[in-house]
């Protein structure tokens, strides 16, 4: 959603002006109202005109501070969020409510497509606050939302709850920002947590409307409240009279409707809690979002060229010898070198430096940041040099991202993938992505660079869920399996059911020893349809076929002749 209006321009979009340094906030604004303003002789410049419109907003967020018992802001919000918005509508109070209704009766159950059909009323909530306040829908607006409900598919697809939950969290916060549209660095770093600084107002907002319609409705409300009483208990008596008299229609009427106990009603009225906060949140942020780009981060003091540049010369040199060394392992030189450094395997080599190239990524966009702040840039040259220095650095630091998953590559083959070596190997990718962003903001310019950097994280969760990471684990495992080399089966029954599928083309008893675990916890699950993720339906229909009991007595007889083990890992993998 844009940050201006679609018609005439709003209070919130009108910038504040500057005040002198140490006499911020000393003047008396109710002064804005009195007309017309004094003349000033002189050659002095006449202070600018605050339009009408724009009074109403500066005059509720600054305080009088010539009144007995005014006081200076204690927040930034004050000062950064336009003027309450109007009474909220009810298309915006019912898509609350019924986001509300929704959490306390599907969400109780677990998530798979529930968070979507959650969503829903949700997102509709801010549409129409944002509709009442006058903003219009903008393309990087639609971006962030569309990747927001893209990742609440996830749970949808995936059983395993460590992509779940970076996809839910990724979700929230790319909805915030598309309720924020901020722009600056520290504008998308606040907006995507923004969210949460309107929960109070958002509260309070609702509460008004409510307070208001009550009074005004003269009696409709109960006319709704009485007739919504009886629907619920004609269907409560007619459908529980349907469902005794027949079985069939009793087993369909039970997954239809959520299982409301009396015993989760705690639990359920949390999650309606939640839901109705985080909508009234929402919304309210819709109709007046907090202005994070009005955080001005002052830019460092400039360097001179020599104290700025030759630090990063030097660590480019430092860069270009260790890839020169890298290139000539890559070409064939590993037992010279594993005979130089009493290495005996391609696996201990590659343990041996994987972390620290991660941890080299990471410092050197720290440097690149800093070194931007600090850069020279009084003339043309100096933003020539500032480029080039730093390009040649990133151009590096991708070499050194190539080699981290080189050596990863190695390490996978000697021990195979587990969740932990996925997950860094997946982090470095996504860092070379910002080195390639970094690298096209020096050439064609940094404005989009924070929204894009943001972009690409999410994008790279929702790609991170999209592979099933379980899954993928799996196959490889086997694979290797295939491939003559051990396997750990004791690390693989662990797994989420998305590993199922490759799990299942093990040869027995391993196939029952890995799958036993997994189908003991689907057996025990009695999610409804509507909590139950794709990759548990796929594991359900495909452990069909044999019973537990079957599975047990397999594996059981595999530890019997094995000496109760049926491990083929490698003990000295320290992750």
């Amino acid at each position: 959603m844009s940050d201006h209006t679609s018609e005439t321009p709003r209070p919130e979009d009108v910038p504040e002006r500057s005040e002198p340094s140490g006499q911020a906030g000393t003047s008396d604004p109710t002064a804005l109202s009195k007309a017309p303003l004094p003349e000033h002789r002189g050659n002095a410049a006449e202070p600018p005109k605050v339009p009408a419109y724009a009074q109403q907003g500066r005059q509720q967020h600054l305080p009088n501070l010539w009144q007995p018992g005014s006081k200076p802001q204690a927040s930034a919000l004050l000062r950064l969020r336009p003027a309450r918005p109007a009474i909220i509508r009810s298309a915006t109070l019912y898509s609350v409510l019924a986001t509300a209704m929704l959490s306390a009766l599907l969400l109780g159950d677990g998530l798979g497509l529930n968070l979507l059909i959650v969503a829903v009323p949700a997102a509709l909530a801010a549409f129409f606050a944002a509709q009442a306040a006058g903003r219009r829908l903008r393309p990087w607006t639609t971006v962030w939302a569309v990747g927001g409900l893209a990742l609440l598919a996830i749970p949808a697809l995936r059983d395993a709850g460590w992509p779940t939950f970076l996809a839910v969290v990724s979700a929230v916060a790319l909805g915030s920002l598309a309720l924020h549209g901020s722009r600056s660095w520290l504008g998308v770093f606040l907006g995507s947590l923004g969210l949460f600084s309107s929960i109070a107002d958002g509260l309070a907002w609702g509460g008004r409307g409510v307070r208001e319609r009550m009074a005004g409705s003269r009696g409709r409300l109960g006319v709704v409240f009485r007739t919504t009483a009886v629907a619920v208990v004609l269907l409560i008596v007619f459908g529980a009279l349907f469902a005794s008299a027949d079985a069939a229609f009793a087993d369909v009427l039970g997954n239809l409707i959520p299982d409301v106990s009396v015993g989760g009603s705690p639990w359920r009225l949390f999650l309606f809690a939640v839901g109705l906060i985080g909508a009234l949140a929402a919304a309210y942020t819709a109709a007046a979002p907090v202005r994070w780009d009005g955080i001005a981060v002052r830019p460092g003091k400039a360097r001179g060229r020599l104290e700025w540049a030759l630090p990063l010369i030097v660590l480019n040199l430092l860069f270009a010898v260790f890839i020169a060394i890298q290139l000539t392992v890559l070409l064939g030189g590993y037992d010279k070198v594993m005979g130089e450094t009493d290495l005996s395997y391609y696996s201990q080599y590659a343990r041996q430096g994987f972390w620290q190239l991660l941890w080299a990524t990471l410092l050197t966009l720290l440097v690149i940041a800093l070194a931007l702040r600090w850069a020279p840039r009084g003339r043309g040259s100096d933003r020539t040099l500032v480029r080039s220095v730093l390009g040649v650095l990133c151009l590096l630091t991708l070499i050194v991202v190539a080699s981290a998953l080189r050596r990863m590559d190695l390490y996978v083959d000697a021990y195979g993938l587990t969740r932990l070596r996925i997950s860094v190997a997946a982090v470095e990718l996504w860092l070379g992505v910002v080195l390639v962003l970094i690298m096209a903001a020096g050439a064609f310019g940094a404005r989009l660079l924070p929204r894009a950097v943001a972009a690409s994280a999410a994008f790279a969760v929702l790609a991170f869920g999209l592979i099933s990471p379980d899954g993928l684990v799996a196959e490889q495992n086997v694979q290797r399996y295939r491939n003559d080399h051990s396997i750990d089966i004791d690390y693989l029954r662990g797994l989420s059911a998305d590993a199922v599928p490759a799990l299942d083309t093990l040869p027995e008893p391993l196939r029952s020893c890995a799958l036993m675990d997994i189908e003991r916890s689907l057996r025990d699950s009695d999610d409804p349809w509507y909590a139950t993720s794709w990759g548990e339906a796929r594991a359900q229909d495909i452990l069909r076929k044999r019973s537990s009991s079957d599975l047990a007595q397999a594996c059981n007889a595999s530890r019997t002749s094995s000496g109760g083990s049926d491990r083929g890992g490698d003990e000295d993998d320290p992750y």
